[in-house]
């Protein structure tokens, strides 16, 4: 196990009807905030409303900027910079999902830095500071509510970039699980393949002597994938599945998980391409991508591999042959995918495969991928054209 410090600064405010606490605890941190959503979801479930009578109660006051799209956009971040240094706000409030946040985390920054935010996400400047940060969570997927991570995608070259800075990580996230109800079937699917997908890229590890966040990892997909299920056949409004799945998506990405192992991480490196050309929806670009990624390392530790199929998909020892039981457990976790309607190849997408030596190499620009196996750019096409069979 490597030597590891693990802090966590964000309060989770958790349950039924916590919305209505966003005003009290925005009033700890500023008195003016810059109020950031998509335009969509939270204001047709009233939730925005809902939000604004708190701020309201709690005497805070507040400047609006809406319009995120999934796999958010700079342009929109600049617009949030401007308006928090012309209006001196001091805090910026998210009422959405990952791409909510990570918007507002990246307008956080810039906020406090006298140059371009996008120095930060092309790495010529670690950022060292940003205004305070806090959410109203709207989906169980990316986990942005309590990590250090940003990802934006800069319409100039389509380039999706991401980055991670204690500074960044919210001061407190409310957690209701009734407002995902009422969520698309898809939305909800695309959150639980990000949420494995984190869980993931920590799993696979070359650290030895990880017994305890191995199990932790093994028991939080499992819980998402039989939660999951519960949601997808009927249970649309079970709230003990939708708190379940909403909880495991922020252990999934607090780095919990992640303590004393070494993650991957390539994976997401290699369909951040895919969600930058093609405006794919990230969960579903993973669930085409990590399945490939297993498939591609099959004969680099197959022993590991196994341990996955069997300890969350459930390959029991009727498989004597290690690469029959990690391809029975690739099998599953597409068919697992599938059944809640989300694609496993470029054709289940409708993605063209004409550009895939482009997407190679743009992904290993700042050089190879990965900790597990380190892949350099041929490695890479090679896991897109497993992905496009």
């Amino acid at each position: 196990m490597q030597n590891f410090e693990y802090y966590n600064r964000t309060k989770i405010i958790f349950g039924k009807g916590t919305e209505a606490l966003a005003g009290g605890e925005t009033a700890k941190y500023a008195g003016r905030v810059l109020l950031h959503h998509s335009g969509g979801h939270a204001v047709s479930s009233g939730l925005l409303e809902t939000v604004k009578n708190s701020l309201k109660e709690a005497g805070v006051g507040w400047v609006e900027l809406s319009g995120v799209k999934p796999n958010p956009r700079l342009s929109k971040v600049y617009e949030g910079i401007d308006l928090c240094k012309k209006e001196k706000l001091g805090l910026v409030l998210a009422v959405g999902g990952g791409s909510v946040i990570d918007s507002s985390k990246a307008i956080a920054m810039g906020t406090l830095y006298d140059g371009d935010v996008r120095d930060f996400y092309d790495r010529r400047q670690i950022p060292a500071a940003a205004l305070p940060v806090a959410t109203v969570l709207t989906i169980s997927a990316a986990g942005s509510e309590s990590s250090t991570s940003s990802v934006i995608t800069r319409e100039e070259g389509q380039l999706k970039q991401g980055l991670n800075a204690e500074c960044i990580r919210p001061v407190f996230s409310v957690l209701n699980p009734e407002l995902t109800y009422s969520l698309p079937p898809y939305q909800t699917a695309c959150g639980v393949a990000d949420m494995l997908a984190h869980i993931m890229e920590r799993y696979f590890t070359r650290e030895p002597h990880v017994e305890l966040t191995d199990e932790l990892c093994e028991g939080t997909m499992r819980a998402v994938i039989r939660n999951a299920r519960k949601v997808f056949s009927g249970g649309a409004s079970d709230y003990n599945a939708r708190a379940e799945l909403m909880w495991a998506g922020t252990l999934a990405h607090n780095n919990l998980l992640g303590t004393g192992r070494v993650g991957d991480w390539a994976s997401h490196n290699i369909e951040h391409e895919l969600s930058a050309l093609y405006d794919i929806a990230h969960g579903a670009g993973l669930s085409i991508i990590f399945p490939a990624w297993i498939r591609y390392n099959i004969k680099e530790d197959t022993p590991r591999l196994a341990r996955f199929a069997a300890k969350v998909w459930g390959v029991d020892g009727a498989f004597y042959d290690y690469e029959q039981a990690v391809m029975e457990g690739i099998f599953r976790m597409k068919n697992f995918f599938r059944s809640i309607g989300l694609p496993v190849s470029f054709a289940d997408a409708n993605l063209p495969t004409d550009r895939i030596p482009e997407m190679a190499r743009r992904a290993v620009r700042f050089g190879p991928l990965g900790n597990y196996r380190k892949l350099d750019e041929k490695d890479v096409e090679a896991v897109y054209r497993i992905a496009a069979e």
